[in-house]
């Protein structure tokens, strides 16, 4: 407990660190998964490459490798961006291949006929998915969604290496003063478990109000 009381502040300015980490690379994941699962299911030939080309080349890619890609392959073409900036760049790129597979999973639930029908009524491609499909697929992959999430929570831990202020990161400042590094770890997962928990509940909740029953 000393570590924690005597090191409370570095402990609160990493967790910080890890929720605003996780906050904005959580909304571009979801953006760009959207918009690469309309291009997956899209009647356009080229979309559709473009589709399932990211989620090849992004889920089959470590992420530590792509933390490196853009870390220090970006500024060579002219990108000079914050450390922060980039990470969530690297997090919200990777995570997005799997929003994107999830959603997919979710759109091949809905039945053809729906699409089918809004068609017939006129609508075009992109009112048809973003009306009609898109809200009964998110209803069907809230869990999945959530558990992405909740990975992309934990995966913030490679960024401290980065020189990204994040939890995980801690432990070099408090190992440098002396400190238990067992005890160091112990209160990095509690502070870990605290954020996939809230995590969790909240998809819990949106589950149990917006899941399709079955």
């Amino acid at each position: 407990m000393k570590v924690l009381t005597a090191n409370f502040s570095t402990y609160w300015h990493g967790f910080l660190g890890t929720l605003e980490l996780t906050g904005v690379s959580a909304l571009l994941a979801l953006v760009l998964g959207v918009l690469m699962a309309a291009c997956r299911v899209s009647p356009v030939g080229p979309l559709r490459t473009l589709g399932a080309a990211w989620v090849t080349v992004l889920r089959n890619t470590p992420l530590t490798l792509l933390f490196f890609i853009v870390v220090l392959g970006l500024p060579r073409f002219g990108v000079s961006l914050p450390f922060f900036t980039f990470a969530v760049l690297a997090l919200g790129c990777y995570t997005s291949a799997f929003v994107c597979e999830a959603l997919r999973s979710g759109i091949n639930t809905v039945p053809t006929g729906q699409g089918e029908a809004a068609r017939s009524l006129g609508m075009t491609f992109g009112q048809t998915l973003g009306l009609v499909v898109l809200p009964q697929a998110f209803r069907s992959v809230i869990a999945p969604v959530g558990s992405v999430m909740i990975a992309l929570a934990k995966n913030t831990a490679i960024a401290g290496s980065f020189s990204v202020v994040e939890l995980l990161g801690t432990y070099r400042t408090l190992n440098e003063l002396g400190y238990s590094i067992i005890w160091t770890f112990v209160w990095i997962a509690v502070g870990y478990l605290v954020i996939t928990l809230a995590i969790s509940a909240v998809f819990n909740l949106m589950e149990r109000k917006w899941a399709v029953a079955r």
